[in-house]
């Protein structure tokens, strides 16, 4: 960066109309220059959200929700432990997830961290574009009916948006790979690309799949943790998950994340 306003001071210090520039015009510019290319940068949140205080329900209507437990903030695994053990498990045995890891999983994910509003994952503008959902089987969480349900971070509680088992249908829309069916649960990641490239434009699309990285990477790392497996599916059949799971027509799937006990 250093090298680049060097070149632009130089640049401005020549000539402009056939007479040499003033220094204190051209140190102007040069400041201007760099604000711009700040500004322009739309790598993470130094700011409150500016999106509202909460992310409309896609069902367009209130429906009864969930309430999750509160997240923990200390774990017994370490970070560098975490990142240690962390690997992509794709097999899972036939054990029930506890709302309480339900809670922390989704809490790393797009959790509310600070009373400003901002989450567990970095957002460019503090924007956040991305919505998950929870795909539950049959038994596969205590106490949690068998369905769909959209994350609420501000609340963190879960909205149900769809009733019964679709986990065969998740795996079958996702080039069948049927370790999703198998999984007690998948996490799907979706995104409203107009959030973002609102303020970005066509760059915005860009920061939105940087952030759904954020977001899986700290999925990965809470779930070794918790020692639970996940693994990042990003083959599947976009407009039939979409359909399927009855998303709003603006929310693109990016990522299924099956998580459960791993073998």
């Amino acid at each position: 960066m250093g090298a680049a306003l060097m070149g632009n001071e130089q640049g401005v210090r020549t000539k402009s109309g056939g007479r040499d520039m003033r220094p204190k015009t051209a140190f102007l510019l040069v400041l201007a220059g760099l604000g711009a290319l700040v500004g322009g940068c739309g790598g993470g949140e130094e700011e409150a959200p500016t999106t509202p205080a909460a992310n409309p329900s896609p069902a367009g209507e209130e429906t009864p929700t969930v309430s999750l437990p509160d997240p923990r903030l200390k774990g017994e695994m370490s970070l560098e432990e975490a990142i240690l053990e962390r690997r992509s498990r794709r097999s899972f045995v036939d054990s029930f997830l506890t709302l309480e890891e339900v809670s922390q999983i989704l809490w790393a994910a797009q959790g509310i961290t600070d009373s400003t509003g901002l989450r567990a994952a970095p957002s460019a503008g503090a924007l956040y574009p991305l919505d998950v959902y929870v795909v539950v089987g049959s038994q596969g969480v205590e106490g949690l009916e068998e369905g769909v349900y959209h994350y609420l971070p501000q609340s963190h509680s879960l909205e149900p948006t769809l009733e019964g088992d679709v986990r065969q249908t998740l795996a079958n829309l996702s080039i069948r790979q049927m370790f999703i069916a198998q999984a007690p649960l998948s996490l799907l990641i979706t995104a409203e690309y107009e959030r973002t490239t609102g303020k970005y434009g066509d760059r915005g699309v860009r920061y939105v799949h940087m952030e759904a990285g954020h977001v899986g990477q700290n999925v990965y790392l809470q779930a070794e943790a918790l020692g639970l497996g996940t693994v990042t599916v990003g083959a599947f059949q976009d407009e039939e998950i979409s359909r399927a799971l009855n998303l709003p027509p603006n929310y693109m799937p990016l990522y299924v994340m099956p998580t459960g006990r791993s073998e």
